[in-house]
């Protein structure tokens, strides 16, 4: 069966991999275009673009798929598989595939359908997400499901977690697939009741309120690690906040949020809703990743200072 593979950041690679070890016939990648990186701006190739080079497979960036519908005609792929491709399909698309449009969604659905399922989980205080295969149609997100895997948050970071799915949806990929070529897909419709949606995670987002609670701010803080990172003020510059725990506080509770309790080789305590919250890894305004331990040591912060 010919499958033209869709995606573009690096979450997509495994599964392109998965697909092409199995012995899958992919005929073509569709990815975005390159685009300006860093200070520079020097054009960038998606990682599934260059990925896709690498195995010899021909490669499509159009500016807009829609456009560009008798070119993917004429690659004669029976099915598309998309994982985070990043653009949205027409009716057009989905009718170039006789086997369907299958997209690797990164979470329980019908919950979190949307923009940022891997963050929204961890900031929802969810115990588990997974993979959703499930089959594209108009509307957001709401295709009838094929296969679905399952795996335990834990105390994951965005990035650790988004890393843990990638490889999880390369396994989903492959047994979808092994469904369909055999002709046992059974399809469960998705329960709309029981829907929830997430909006795309904007830099404003990551601010921390120290008037919310210690787990609430620790999800946080891991919901935004590595990007766009969570952040507050201290003495009017921005203070990067890559990882934090919720501890203990014996000391009198702070009444004043955001007020640093203690800041030790342990990390910083600070203060909030209902106890403390202990920063252990920061970037400093201009600076370079450290442990909270060796801000404290150059004598960045205090006991008494103020992060809001």
């Amino acid at each position: 069966m010919k499958i033209i593979f869709a995606g573009s950041p690096a979450f997509a690679i495994p599964a392109l991999n998965a697909l092409y070890e199995s012995g899958e016939d992919i005929v073509a990648v569709i990815t975005q275009p390159d685009k300006p990186v860093g200070r520079k701006r020097i054009l960038t190739p998606t990682p599934v673009k260059e990925r896709a080079r690498l195995l010899n497979i021909p490669v499509y960036d159009f500016q807009r798929l829609r456009d560009n519908v008798q070119t993917v005609k004429e690659i004669g792929a029976e099915l598309m598989i998309t994982c985070a491709y990043g653009q949205l399909l027409t009716q057009d698309i989905l009718d170039c595939f006789e086997k369907g449009v299958w997209n690797l969604h990164a979470s329980l659905l019908p919950e979190l359908r949307g923009a940022s399922p891997v963050q929204s989980a961890i900031l929802g205080g969810k115990t588990h997400t997974g993979i959703t295969v499930m089959k594209t149609e108009l509307s957001l997100d709401t295709g009838d499901m094929l296969c679905v895997k399952r795996l335990e948050i834990g105390d994951s970071t965005y990035g650790e977690l988004e890393e843990r799915l990638s490889y999880l949806a390369a396994e989903a990929a492959v047994e979808a697939l092994g469904y369909i070529e055999s002709g046992n897909a059974q399809l469960l419709v998705q329960d709309e009741a029981a829907a929830t949606y997430c909006k795309k995670i904007n830099k404003e987002d990551g601010k921390i309120n120290f008037a919310n609670s210690a787990e609430d701010i620790c999800r946080l803080i891991r919901a935004m690690n590595p990007n766009p990172v969570a952040y507050c003020m201290q003495n009017g510059n921005i203070l990067n906040v890559l990882r934090a725990d919720v501890c203990d506080c014996t000391e009198t509770v702070c009444e004043n949020y955001g007020t640093v309790i203690c800041a030790d080789k342990r990390g910083i305590k600070v203060a909030c809703k209902d106890g403390a919250v202990r920063i252990t890894e920061l970037i400093p305004a201009g600076g370079k990743k450290m442990s909270a331990a060796d801000y404290v040591n150059g004598r960045k912060i205090k006991a008494g200072d103020k992060l809001d």
